[in-house]
């Protein structure tokens, strides 16, 4: 009995210890290299280590819905283990960064130009809001349900954010909620409405 509890107690301590090394894993693990070389690609020089995709926004017209330009690590793969990414957000007057989360990241935003209204809810439901100008800086926590809103009706809004996470993954809520294949009556009776009021929200965001 006393070798049948010993070997129970072990196995519970083993698997326990699986558990914690995943829960410490769920961030961007750190890595054993200066860097992560991609597969088939052994010569690098000063090119990978360089990201050309933002020039797109020098001397460009400014867009006429709300845009947003990444370098993450699909689109520079060099930040693959690096726990750093980054994103230049425009705001047209009148637009909105819908509420939408990231699951492996906090959001620092920093506002180079316009004005913006921004805000996130807690897991206590609680809202934090601010009016935001030039030069000031924002926290979004991570995995919390956020928005930014350029509520100016003539002058346009720029903001650079960073994160935290290679891959900091991003959950809009409109578009998770109401452009999946989650059933109409499911979402009616989750948003205490009916049927045709959730259709026409799919249908709004289809038209888009």
């Amino acid at each position: 009995m006393a070798s049948r509890n010993s070997t129970f107690r072990f196995s519970f301590l083993l698997l326990s210890s699986f558990a914690i090394v995943q829960i410490a894993l769920a961030g961007d693990p750190d890595i054993l290299t200066d860097f992560i070389v991609p597969p088939n690609q052994n010569m690098l020089d000063g090119n990978f280590f360089t990201y050309t995709g933002m020039r797109v926004l020098i001397n460009q017209d400014f867009p006429t819905n709300f845009t947003i330009l990444k370098a993450t690590m699909a689109e520079f793969p060099a930040l693959n283990g690096q726990s750093v990414s980054y994103a230049v957000l425009e705001y047209p007057t009148g637009t909105v960064n819908p509420p939408h989360t990231h699951p492996r990241s906090a959001e620092l935003l920093f506002l180079i130009a316009g004005t913006l209204e921004v805000g996130f809810v807690d897991t206590t439901n609680k809202l934090f809001t601010q009016s935001l100008q030039a030069g000031d800086m924002f926290i979004f926590p991570k995995g919390l349900v956020h928005y930014q809103y350029n509520a100016d009706p003539k002058n346009a809004a720029i903001a650079i954010s960073s994160f935290g996470s290679a891959n900091a993954g991003t959950v809009s809520l409109p578009k998770t909620l109401f452009a999946t294949d989650i059933d109409d009556t499911i979402l009616a009776i989750s948003f205490k409405t009916d049927v045709a009021t959730i259709q026409a929200l799919k249908a709004g965001l289809a038209s888009k």
